[in-house]
């Protein structure tokens, strides 16, 4: 009898250069031995360099897609990316808790790597008020994580405050973890930090990689959803997701005129390499 592999549902938009969004995705959580669940959120005109254009869907077709799946799979994790809309992240914070023993991952994007705004302030507060609470995990980078923290506060405070300060106040809006990443920040190595009742856990390191690249975000949080739906601990699946994704942007590919793509199935190319004749 075949084994099943686990199902992880993403909720994300559409990327036609499968750099990040949806796409990004499903080939980590194919590469990962998991049985992607795609619900799309939203249309995007972009390419390697940015997005030029969004087609936000309706919530009704969102929650559709979603529970169409749900009442006929058992899905073993949630994966959050870019939702589009206030009313498709009330829809989904309502499918969310109809599932709240099924551990939820949000990557909260708020722009694009050329910096296009993806969420507006409306959108951020509906994240903050509606699905942070329900989230097992959330993982932004230094710069979502301190506009989040401080997404109500006018003054400098946000561009100046601490990571540690951002994710107490992140911990405080109901997460049960967070993982601020560090690719922003001007340290020699990126950092990533995992917070956890209500102080530090664990401080990575990892190498910095030459160039810039479209869907690290995507990749990390996919990665980590997949190696949590395969039975790992949150601070195992967090090892395995970081040394993966750092491996995909080792193996990155420039395939157009933007960022560098990271190789999701770099694993299956360095087989490939071992098989052939010196």
């Amino acid at each position: 009898m075949t084994l099943m592999p686990p199902a992880v549902m993403t909720f994300a938009a559409t990327d036609p250069s499968s750099g990040a969004g949806i796409q990004a995705d499903i080939l980590t959580l194919a590469s990962i031995g998991c049985h992607p669940l795609s619900v799309v959120t939203a249309i995007t005109v972009q390419d390697t360099v940015g997005v030029d254009n969004i087609m936000v869907f309706d919530a009704d077709w969102v929650n559709e897609q979603a529970r169409t799946i749900l009442e006929d799979m058992h899905v073993s994790a949630f994966k959050i990316g870019m939702l589009g809309s206030i009313e498709n992240i009330a829809v989904i914070a309502e499918i969310m808790a109809d599932y709240p023993d099924t551990p939820l991952l949000i990557d909260p994007i708020l722009s694009s790597g050329r910096g296009d705004e993806l969420a507006n302030e409306e959108m951020q507060a509906a994240m903050i008020d509606l699905l942070i609470p329900q989230a097992t995990l959330i993982t932004p980078n230094s710069l979502e994580a301190r506009r989040l923290a401080f997404y109500d506060d006018d003054s400098d405070d946000a561009e100046n405050a601490s990571l540690d300060e951002s994710a107490e106040r992140l911990l405080a809006m109901g997460s049960e973890y967070v993982l601020i990443t560090g690719t922003h920040e001007r340290s020699p190595n990126v950092i990533n930090t995992l917070y956890g009742q209500d102080k530090l856990i664990k401080a990575y390191s990892w190498e910095r990689l030459a160039g810039s690249f479209h869907g690290s975000g995507c990749t990390l949080t996919s990665a980590i959803a997949a190696c949590i739906a395969h039975g790992l601990s949150m601070e195992e699946a967090l090892a395995e997701a970081q040394e993966y994704t750092w491996q995909t942007l080792k193996h990155a590919f420039r395939p157009g005129m933007g960022q560098h793509i990271p190789d999701r199935m770099f694993w299956a190319r360095d087989e490939e390499d071992e098989g052939k004749p010196d």
